[in-house]
């Protein structure tokens, strides 16, 4: 097995090994300890079939089912499926998905660890992959904050309501009412990492309402103003796909925003998502 980091803050690639076969755990820790590490690791040239996906993800936790359940796997409801193809006049799969800067369910009380995308369609024109998925380091984000910064905001605690965003922007109307169902929740402002104990910033401009005791003017300034430095250039990835990527994030360490510049049936585009559960943030 061979570990490959980026040259960016965060990123890495794996090569020599195959998802499809059970991995011996020696090998796993060396895959773990490199997500703890770099927080987005692709996997290359996988083919991998429901099962297997599965059973890989919960080599890192217990896997979980989504809320948006119309665009479950119609054989195993642990994998959602986001694509932009439409069958009888309905999209498939989400196609709305990762549209804004966020960090996947920090509405939830139990945020995941972890999420996997495994492509099976890329859309392409002329020999060009589209559909570019970019990420940006929250970690190092916060490390970049002065002293005086970081003590300021060290207490904070932040709602989150999935609903939020969409209900701002218009889009989405389709899953409103699960959306709605979604209780607000309230998480620190910066998150301490579960497993590397480094400190996080833990805000968007999708998800996040408001700051708890603070009035709302204020909060939703300081919300965009720490929202808008987590995802500051010298933080950034970019994830260029090839079909047959096996692809992860740390949720607690990277935000990520998808690069919606295809278009159905022009293009299309097919994934597995699954994600992994995770722990009450800190």
């Amino acid at each position: 097995m061979e570990i490959v980091p980026s040259p960016d803050v965060i990123g890495a690639e794996i090569y020599g090994v195959d998802l499809a076969q059970p991995l011996p755990d020696a090998e796993f820790g060396r895959i773990e300890a490199a997500f703890n590490k770099h927080a987005v690791l692709c996997f290359r040239s996988q083919k991998v079939d429901e099962p297997q996906l599965i059973a890989f993800a919960r080599r890192f936790g217990a896997v979980e089912r989504i809320f948006l359940t119309h665009y479950a796997h119609p054989t195993y409801p642990e994998i959602m499926l986001v694509s932009n193809i439409k069958e009888s006049g309905r999209d498939i799969g989400h196609a709305d998905a990762g549209r804004v800067w966020h960090t996947d369910m920090s509405y939830t009380t139990r945020p995941p660890r972890a999420t996997m995308l495994y492509a099976l369609e890329v859309p392409a024109e002329n020999g060009v992959v589209l559909g570019d998925t970019l990420f940006s380091s929250a970690a190092d984000a916060h490390d970049s904050l002065g002293q005086e910064r970081q003590q300021r905001i060290a207490k904070l605690r932040a709602i989150h309501q999935v609903a939020g965003r969409r209900a701002r922007t218009g889009t989405g109307q389709e899953d409103q009412a699960l959306r709605y169902q979604q209780p607000a929740v309230v998480h620190p402002v910066v998150r301490t990492h579960p497993h590397t104990g480094r400190k996080c910033l833990y805000v968007s401009k999708g998800e996040s309402e408001g700051i708890e005791g603070m009035p709302q003017d204020e909060a939703l300034g300081l919300i965009e103003e720490l929202a808008d430095h987590t995802v500051d250039p010298r933080f950034r990835h970019i994830h260029h796909w090839r079909v047959r990527d096996l692809l992860m994030w740390d949720n607690c360490a990277v935000q990520h925003l998808a690069s919606h510049d295809y278009e159905w049936p022009k293009h299309r585009r097919l994934m597995h998502r699954i994600t992994v559960g995770g722990t009450v943030p800190v």
